[in-house]
């Protein structure tokens, strides 16, 4: 026996998520009860309304420009944007959609993520000031103590100066010996201090021989789904050096971020290419990370482009902390990041490892 009508509406209604069938029209054809209980609004005002009149005014711009992808017959995976309910709150919506030209309708399902994207935010705002909380607290630690000691040294320096013979006096010779004394246990102590300081960050940072083929390969396994989605291309010549000393930890996030960063900034009408190549310079490797995404204009954003909660593309996702984290790896162990960039040729990051 064939499904009845009412076995398909049953079934539109069964899930939590949302679903759609919207016309190229830019309005909805069909829509369950979940989007109405998630949006606020009546089925009658989601009906009557554009879409485009429910999506949050940051992302509209974003949105229509992966509409026209759909509607060029081009599947849409995991696209994240937000809406806004009619109460006026903000709601992060995934989308999985997919063109259907002959009747001029796009089928569409979307999970409510916002609860998910408030966790993100949470953990990424809490990482950053931890982060920047830590850098802080070992700057000035570093800092109070190598300052310390350039008096400590300069008071010992003046009392090898002074001629114990010229001073009478006992009591002032056993107290000069006294702060004497004092002066050096301050010295050795602020030594073994800055001592153990280097040996923790040193530990923390452990460096190790690293095979970039296997930490490039770890990465893009972590990351495969998004990978696939987006239809990305990652290629690599190391031909003249596939090992590097370095933090592997550091490195996979410097690896992790550039690619993820490339994927979310790349040009609607290509899909994403990124290559990483390698070059011996005056015995130090490089590494180079290209793709060919929408770019900077660096005379604008050249001297904010490593910098905390900075974003240049108007992304409503971009927290501006990839970057951040990317230079801090390359820097804190003395390396030297560099990039070059151009609106709508791609970006190149070039890392000269220490």
């Amino acid at each position: 026996m064939s499904p009845t009508k009412f076995d398909y509406e049953l079934f539109f209604e069964l899930t939590a998520d949302l679903f759609c069938i919207a016309g190229f029209d830019g309005y909805f054809k069909k829509i369950n009860t979940s989007v109405s209980k998630v949006l606020g609004y009546s089925m009658e005002e989601l009906y009557s309304r554009p879409i485009s009149d429910f999506i949050h005014p940051e992302d509209k711009t974003t949105t229509t420009r992966v509409r026209e992808q759909l509607l060029q017959s081009k599947p849409l995976l995991n696209f994240e944007n937000r809406y806004l309910t009619k109460t006026g709150e903000t709601v992060w919506l995934s989308w999985t959609s997919m063109p259907v030209n002959s009747q001029q309708v796009v089928f569409a399902i979307a999970k409510n993520i916002t609860h998910q994207k408030e966790i993100e935010a949470q953990r990424n705002s809490l990482l950053t000031q931890l982060s920047q909380l830590n850098q802080e607290l070992k700057q000035l630690t570093f800092s109070t103590s190598h300052d310390l000691r350039a008096p400590v040294n300069n008071l010992l320096s003046a009392f090898d100066l002074l001629d114990a013979e010229k001073i009478k006096d006992r009591e002032t010779l056993e107290l000069i010996q006294l702060v004497r004394n004092s002066g050096k246990k301050l010295s050795f102590t602020l030594n073994k201090y800055i001592d153990v300081l280097k040996e923790r960050h040193e530990k923390e940072a452990s460096i190790e021989s690293i095979i970039l083929t296997e930490v490039l390969s770890s990465v893009s396994i972590s990351i495969k789904s998004l990978i696939d989605s987006a239809k990305a291309t990652i290629t690599y010549d190391f031909a003249e050096g596939d090992t590097v000393d370095f933090n592997r930890e550091y490195l996979e996030s410097i690896f992790l971020n550039l690619i993820t960063n490339s994927i979310k900034y790349a040009r609607p009408e290509v899909y994403p290419t990124i290559h990483f190549s390698t070059k011996s310079i005056d015995e130090a490797l490089q590494l180079s990370v290209e793709d060919n995404g929408q770019g900077m204009d660096l005379e604008k954003v050249g001297s904010r482009i490593f910098k905390l909660n900075q974003s240049f593309h108007g992304n409503s996702d971009s927290k501006g902390v990839g970057l951040y984290l990317v230079y801090h790896h390359v820097t804190s162990l003395g390396g030297k990041i560099e990039v070059e960039s151009e609106v709508n040729k791609g970006t190149t990051f070039r890392i000269s490892f220490p």
